[in-house]
């Protein structure tokens, strides 16, 4: 064990490798009373495949007649920006690709009198360098000020869309002050009601402090996420109150709360970097289900969280005694004067608290190696062995913010269209796209304008380059290339192999033209500088394939209840190769289950070999989710030093017609796993020879067996999910399965059965180790 921790590879440190600019960013060149950049260039972003010539991507709320004084209503306007260009939403369209759209709020205060109702596939995001304030008027009325996924009036509880499918949202460098409204109206910051390819970061929500406050910076009663990071709330009834299947939250702050988090029900949360100040109570949790009638708290995962002047930390609703009453861990957990750390609600002490740090607890079913045998725990369990270069200079788990380059003049922008790329959808942009990061990568920030890049080969993005879409702009291969899973070809080569240094992606989406059963969408080389934690990542940048216009893989297509070959969307979706390092946050691998450009959301037969394939030796952050491959959707092989924040999978709808591997065949190459007679169906996570590798939640689900679910009820839609091989030391914390045997299996024998973990509607296991 000790020498796999030695191992080391000969990495080449290349920035900007092949630029011809004489003059590498190495920081931002602004003054500090300009603009933000993204306010102030040109903005040629186009939909690729809206018939509207005019459709703008772009709207700057002043433009449409916002003032921004705080004085001046800017609700009509604001909503006018939103709306402009027949988009998606008002409850007469589920989803579309079509209307892609950012809404951008320079600096100032715009007064608002009701809801800034946000339609499908927006980013909200005001100027990073001074954030504006959405300030609600004394008379606000409406559901939030800024609302997912609004009410439809008089529709008895119908919504805009459907909330495990309200996809593509983000809202950036906002503040939302709730303060002018009376202390005791009901008021909300956002109703964030949200799914999958979402993300909030940088928002402040301002609340009242005044005894009997109402006020709710966040409020979400379903839908399946997501990720959302560094946001603060400050006053209130609560910070956050949710309900969700899943999320991961990096970097919560809660101040002068009555309580931080208020929960009825989810699968499993987990929330990384948590500080706490001068609340009442801290998570305030609904605990005690055990069917899906009576759904509430399935597992929570904290790690990392500093609560002070509260008295008490965490309290269920109901006690547990032997049952799971909700799964709990607590890691690293900084307590000062807070007198109870776990309690219940009739006063109940479970954990006391005080001044002090709880290395590790946790509560519900653990398990150790290969027996199957579990033990009730209501304490001290194995502490998290973080991998060394996870983890910051204070020890915690790193995180790294998305990337928005405040302080970077609009001088220093590149774009990709201004230098010949079309971004049609149809015209190949391969030697456009190529020339570009040739020139500028390391140089000037490439920024990709709206659109969709048809590209018929390999590009490769240098170390060094720093690249930004706008509104989820769109790289998609097809062609010749592609076509033979035999001999894979790779679309997007992130870094050659064993390069290192900077390289960012945000905002981009990665997909394919069907049919291309030989495409290795991305595959990641690159290496992080020694001198720069996360230096090499992607942030809000998502792999999907198929079900939406231009892939040639929706439903007239690729109807459900068929296997057709021309419906193959991709040999392997991202690749961490052994020389690389990653930092992924929200980012979402998925193929398509339904048709994002449907009226009817119609279910489709898209097929996929493989999710995320990883053979690095880190250091590798994952905070996101995998789906609907036919393999596997994580795959870990001789890789090491991997923080997986929860991880969501689900099972491809269509499995066991075919069953796995088919409609693709196992390469030897990949290290696919091996199916046999018992193993029809793809895995969740699978673990080959890995080393360090910590799960710190997890949601693995398979709903399906070709599209129908009576195996839910008998838990039989899958025998096994996730494996270990006998080699791997691999923690899982807050292990959650969905319709599936075995919970966990060594060696493809089933290990943890789901029997003894009903938590809900999922089943639960607290830990398991494997030193």
């Amino acid at each position: 064990m000790l020498f796999l921790s030695l191992i080391s590879v000969v990495i080449v440190s290349v920035r900007g490798l092949g630029s011809s600019c004489s003059a590498p960013v190495t920081r931002g060149a602004a003054a500090p009373e300009d603009p933000y950049w993204l306010e102030t260039i040109p903005h040629r972003g186009k939909s690729a495949f809206n018939d509207d010539p005019a459709y703008e991507v772009f709207r700057n709320v002043k433009d449409f007649g916002a003032v921004g004084d705080g004085v001046t209503d800017d609700t009509s306007a604001i909503n006018a920006a939103m709306s402009a260009g027949a988009r998606c939403g008002e409850g007469t369209c589920g989803s579309s690709t079509l209307t892609p759209a950012i809404v951008y709020f320079p600096s100032g205060k715009y007064l608002v009198s009701s809801a800034i109702n946000t339609y499908y596939y927006t980013q909200l995001i005001g100027d990073a360098k001074r954030p504006p304030t959405l300030l609600a008027s004394p008379n606000f009325s409406g559901f939030a000020v800024i609302d997912a996924d609004p009410y439809i009036p008089g529709g008895a509880g119908a919504q805009w869309f459907i909330n495990q499918d309200s996809f593509f949202r983000s809202v950036r460098n906002i503040v939302i002050d709730l303060r002018q409204m009376p202390a005791a109206a009901p008021a909300i910051g956002l109703h964030w009601q949200v799914s999958q390819a979402t993300s909030l970061m940088n928002v402040v929500v301002e609340m009242s402090t005044a005894n009997g406050t109402q006020h709710q910076g966040l409020f979400m009663e379903n839908g399946s996420g997501g990720f959302m990071g560094d946001i603060v709330f400050n006053g209130g009834k609560s910070g956050i109150t949710v309900g969700n299947q899943q999320f991961t939250v990096r970097n919560l702050t809660v101040n002068d709360a009555v309580v931080g988090e208020v929960t009825d029900w989810y699968v499993g949360w987990t929330y990384q970097g948590v500080t706490i100040n001068n609340c009442q109570i801290g998570f305030n949790l609904t605990t005690g289900g055990t069917t899906s009638a009576t759904q509430t708290v399935g597992s929570e995962a904290i790690i990392d969280a500093v609560v002070t002047d509260t008295p008490v930390f965490i309290s269920n609703s109901v006690a547990s005694n032997g049952t799971l009453a909700g799964s709990l861990v607590l890691n690293n957990i900084v307590l000062e004067n807070v007198p109870v750390a776990v309690g219940v609600l009739n006063g109940d002490v479970v954990l006391p608290g005080g001044t002090t740090h709880i290395e590790s607890w946790g509560q519900g079913n653990v398990y150790t190696g290969e027996s199957g045998d579990a033990v009730f725990t209501q304490g001290y369990i194995n502490a998290a062995n973080k991998p060394w270069n996870v983890v910051d200079g204070n020890g915690r788990i790193f995180g790294k913010t998305h990337p928005q380059y405040a302080d970077y003049a609009a001088s220093q922008i590149v774009s990709i269209k201004a230098e010949g790329a079309k971004g049609d959808g149809k015209t190949d942009d391969t030697e456009a796209i190529q020339k570009v990061l040739r020139e500028y990568a390391g140089c000037k920030l490439i920024f990709f304008d709206a659109g969709t890049y048809y590209v018929t080969d390999t590009i490769l993005i240098p170390a060094g380059a720093q690249i930004v879409g706008e509104a989820w702009s769109v790289i998609i291969g097809g062609g010749d290339r592609f076509q033979d899973q035999n001999h894979p070809h790779v679309m997007v080569k992130v870094g050659e192999a064993y390069t290192e240094g900077v390289l960012e992606i945000t905002d981009i989406i990665f997909s394919t033209v069907g049919p291309a059963p030989g495409a290795i969408v991305i595959e990641w080389n690159v290496h992080e500088p020694w001198d720069q934690q996360g230096g090499a990542g992607m942030w809000d940048s998502h792999i999907r394939l198929g079900g939406a216009i231009g892939t040639d893989l929706q439903v007239s297509q690729c109807p459900i209840s068929t296997i057709n070959p021309s419906c193959q969307a991709a040999f392997l979706g991202l690749h961490l190769t052994p020389g690389s390092s990653a930092y992924l946050e929200g980012t979402w691998v998925w193929t398509a289950d339904h048709d994002l450009d449907d009226p009817l959301s119609q279910q489709t037969n898209v097929f996929t070999g493989r999710g995320i394939l990883s053979e690095s030796l880190g250091p590798v952050w994952m905070i996101g989710t995998a789906e609907h491959s036919a393999l596997y959707q994580y795959n870990l092989v001789n890789a090491q030093n991997h923080w997986i924040g929860f991880a969501q999978t689900e099972t491809p709808y269509y499995q066991p017609v075919p069953t796995a591997p088919a409609p693709y065949s196992s390469n030897r190459a990949y290290n696919d796993p091996v199916f046999s007679d018992d193993i029809i169906k793809a895995w969740a996570l699978y673990v080959q020879k890995s080393w360090d590798i910590v799960v710190f939640g997890a949601g693995f689900y398979s709903f399906f067996q070709n599209y129908t679910q009576d195996c839910l009820a008998t838990y039989t839609c899958q025998n096994q999910i996730f494996n270990v091989d006998s080699d791997s030391t691999v923690q899982v914390y807050s292990l959650s399965t969905v319709g599936t045997t075995y919970q966990l299996s060594v060696k493809q024998q089933g290990v943890i059965n789901q029997s003894d973990n009903a938590d809900g509607f999922q089943q639960t296991a607290t830990a398991w180790f494997r030193w």
